[in-house]
Order: C-alpha cells, then sequence, then structure tokens
C-alpha cells in the first residue's frame, strides 16, 4: 500500500474500467471528486447503490461517465430520468453482490472510504459494509480515503491495508441526516403499526418519518430486536432504553444487525466502537433464509403507490425513476415466512397534490416492487388492513376502507366497474 496524492491513486483507473463506488455516508467524495475533474477517459462506468454528495461525475453534462445505480438517491435522480449515459439497475438488494463479481459489470476498481488503520493493519468500512466487500474482492485495484471521523464498526467490515493498493488522506466530516418533526400523519402510521408490533419481535425499519415514528411509540415495548438492512436515530432511545436487547433473536442474539446504516453525528457515535453492534455483507442481511430464522419479524417498508389488488410500487412514479427495488421484497418475504412475522407496506393516504396514494391502477409505467400475492399489511393514518388470503374484491375494500375519505366514493366506484359488483 502507498500513501499518495490523489493523482496517483487514480492512475490506475483505464478506459473502460468499472469502478465501484463506496455508499450512503461513506461516499469517498475526495477521490470522486479528483476523477470527475481528471476522468482518464471516454467509458470509464461508474457503478454504486445511493452515493451522497454532489454527484458531478454524471450532473454536470459533460457525459464523462457512464453511471450504474443499482439504488436511485436524491442526487443523480434527475440524470437518471435525462442522462443517456445514466442508468438504473433493477436488482434486490442481497443479489447486488453478484453483478459486482462476475460478467460484464465485474469490478476493476474499487474506491472507498475507511477508518485510518489499526495497530494490526484494519481499517473498518464504517457505516458502510452492504456490497462494499464484494467490489473488493473482485477489484484489482482497491483505492481508499483514509479519514480519521470514520467510526470502527463491529462485525465484518475490515479489510486490511495488504487489500489495498494507494490511499489518500482526508478529513471530511460524516455525512448526517438529522431527524425530521414528524407530521401527524406519520405520528397516526406509527400508532396503527405499534399496534401491530409484538413484544420479542424483530424489527427492519428504513430511513424516513414513518419508521421514526413507529419507533418513537414502542418506548413501552419488551425485548425488541434488529436485523435489518439499514438503520437510523430512531432506535437510540430504545436502545439506552433497554427496549431494543435482542433477547429472542434467532440470528445473532443480542446484536443489532445490519449492513448500513445513516443518521447524525449522534448515531455515527453511537456506532463506533461498539460490541452491540453486526454489520455483515447485504448478502447477509438480506438473506430470506436467515431473515426467517427470528422470531415475529416485523418488516416495515414504503410505498409511493398501491391499487386496488395490492401490487405495490415503491421505486418510481409511473415512468420516472425514483429510487429502487433495494430490500424490500428481501424482507418482506423473511417476515411473511417467520413464525408469528407481519410484513406491512405503510404509507401516507396521499401525495402533497392531494392525490390517492391508493389507486385503481398503477400508474403507466410504473414498476411493479412487491407482488400482490406477498403483500399482507398494509397501513395508512386510516388503519391498518391485512390482504393475506383475500380475494381481489375483499382486497379492494379493505384498501379504500383506508383511503382517505375524499377519495373512498371514487375508488369504491372503480371496483364496481372492475369487478361488477355492487355494494361496496
Amino acid at each position: 500500500m502507498k500513501i499518495t496524492n490523489t493523482q496517483e491513486a487514480l492512475s490506475v483507473i483505464e478506459p473502460g474500467n468499472n469502478v465501484f463506488v463506496h455508499s450512503a455516508a461513506m461516499t469517498p467524495n475526495k477521490l470522486v471528486k479528483a476523477l470527475t475533474q481528471n476522468c482518464p477517459g471516454p467509458d470509464v462506468n461508474l457503478i454504486h447503490i445511493h452515493t451522497e454528495g454532489e454527484a458531478d461525475y454524471i450532473n454536470d453534462n459533460s457525459f464523462k461517465f457512464n453511471m450504474y445505480s443499482c439504488f436511485v438517491g436524491s442526487n443523480v435522480r434527475k440524470a437518471i430520468n435525462i442522462n443517456p449515459k445514466a442508468n438504473y439497475i433493477p436488482v434486490f438488494l442481497s443479489e447486488i453482490h453478484q453483478i459486482l463479481t462476475s460478467g460484464s459489470r465485474k469490478i476493476d476498481v474499487a474506491l472507498l472510504k475507511v477508518s485510518p488503520p489499526d495497530s494490526h493493519g484494519y481499517c473498518s468500512l464504517g457505516t458502510s459494509v452492504d456490497v462494499t466487500l464484494a467490489a473488493v474482492r473482485a477489484a484489482k485495484y482497491v483505492v481508499v480515503e483514509f479519514n480519521p471521523n470514520v467510526p470502527r464498526v463491529h462485525g465484518e467490515g475490515f479489510i486490511h491495508t495488504n487489500q489495498i493498493d494507494f490511499g489518500v488522506e482526508s478529513d471530511d466530516p460524516m455525512f448526517e441526516v438529522n431527524p425530521k418533526v414528524l407530521s401527524e400523519e406519520e405520528m397516526e402510521i406509527g400508532k396503527h403499526i405499534a399496534e401491530l408490533i409484538e413484544d420479542g419481535s424483530t424489527l427492519q425499519m428504513g430511513i424516513g418519518g414513518i419508521p421514526d415514528a413507529v419507533l418513537s411509540q414502542l418506548i413501552n415495548h419488551k425485548d425488541l430486536g434488529i436485523h435489518t438492512e439499514m438503520f437510523t436515530d430512531g432506535i437510540l432511545p430504545l436502545v439506552k432504553k433497554g427496549v431494543i436487547n435482542g433477547k429472542f433473536k434467532k440470528v445473532l442474539p443480542g446484536k443489532i444487525v445490519s449492513c448500513f446504516a445513516i443518521g447524525s453525528q449522534n448515531l455515527y457515535d453511537f456506532v463506533d466502537n461498539n460490541p452491540i453492534l453486526e454489520f455483515r455483507e447485504a448478502s447477509f442481511t438480506n438473506d430470506t433464509t436467515i431473515i426467517r430464522k427470528n422470531p415475529k419479524v416485523i418488516a416495515l417498508n414504503s410505498a409511493i403507490e398501491i391499487d386496488l389488488t395490492g401490487q405495490v410500487c415503491a421505486d418510481s412514479i409511473g415512468i420516472y425513476q425514483y429510487s429502487g427495488v433495494g430490500g424490500q421484497m428481501d424482507f418482506i418475504r423473511g417476515a411473511s415466512l417467520s413464525e408469528g412475522g407481519k410484513p406491512i407496506i405503510a404509507l401516507a393516504s396521499c401525495t402533497k397534490n392531494g392525490d390517492s396514494k391508493i389507486a385503481p391502477l398503477l400508474k403507466a409505467g410504473a414498476g411493479v416492487t412487491t407482488t400482490r400475492a406477498h403483500v399482507h399489511w398494509v397501513v395508512t393514518e386510516y388503519g391498518a388492513v391485512d390482504l393475506f388470503g383475500k380475494d381481489l374484491v375483499e382486497r379492494a375494500k379493505l384498501l379504500t376502507s383506508i383511503a382517505h375519505p375524499k377519495h373512498r366514493e371514487s375508488l369504491l366506484q372503480a371496483a364496481n366497474e372492475r369487478y361488477h359488483q355492487n355494494g361496496f
């Protein structure tokens, strides 16, 4: 390994290379910026899940790079929808490692942000283990930013200096996502979901207001566990109160299991050198056969839109690519197969414009993230309904009952026309 400047470190990248960029709060923005300013030639392919930062490599209209994103973050969303060199790969989070290690997208160079090496030469991948180890295993060259602000996180997210070819030093603060004030709708949804969660459950929670609203309602629960793909600040009060202790988990009992985290500096301080954490690869955290081993798995996932049959679109608004498939199906299926598990789709009843998110049909071009056969519980601020085992007519009635009141009549009319039945 050699500590050097960005120019020498990035000199290993050649035209046509597949270059992996570390994820989320661990985006190596010093390396990314330098690469953007000094593109080594045409057809360098940047591959990542979602990154944080300006993403000038695809937003400056220079068309220097091809980008392949396995999950669309806000920083590349516009480019994905207008730039012909920006591409989205629909894929389950549990399977992304296979893309990185084989076929036409096998990684040539991995760009990472890591902690400085310890006395034994090991560096932490910080808060994003996810698919990064797979990229490291596949890469011909590994180039890193050594950053002292990166927390050292327990689990399998370590690489040794003998796996690193070049390193540069940086001191950028960690990217933060601070908790927001919860809306009344989010709090109502949180209350409905909290009522579905039994003591001893194992939770999968994502990012955003609804997961935080749910967690805020669980302070009187007991013996909850965490096995998730990601988590944010919302779990911290429950850990401190002893509500989350992992007592009844079957997979790594007592441990908070995740593959990445993003949040405030308080969260990063919490995960730093904390033995309660066990960060694993997404191929482990999102493996349905592993998830289902835990008892009473609660899989909480969001949706952009759901139709009256139960089809869920969570990654696009019509043909407009908004996010990605991620791990929704991994955990929806894992929870449904868990003893006492509950897969939950949660969404506000209306968009910001007042349109119903429960619709007779998905928008033209919308992707079906979760099929109607996989959907069980659906929750809005107006209640919770269980679609499992229900026929199409029963589903339409149940979903209409938790739609916004101003849209229920039109939904019932659409259901009547579709199923040729009266009395909805």
